[in-house]
């Protein structure tokens, strides 16, 4: 899974959650993320294009670190 900002992805299928933790450190579990979307940012060239375009702004988030 190369990325330039995001270090790891893990998806959680029963909450529906994507925690992303990014090269600088800081982590953000995003909510009510539909299995098809996380799907869709694994199999996508820029990862961390899609979570802009995709995930941020249409899915709550906690910011854990």
């Amino acid at each position: 899974m190369p990325s330039t900002v995001i270090s790891t992805m893990r998806y959680n299928a029963e909450s529906a959650t994507l925690m992303v933790i990014f090269v600088s450190g800081m982590i953000y579990v995003y909510q009510n993320v539909p299995p098809e979307k996380y799907e869709a940012m694994t199999t996508s060239d820029s990862k961390g294009r899609f979570l802009n375009k995709y995930i941020k702004g249409h899915h709550p988030f906690k910011k854990i670190k």
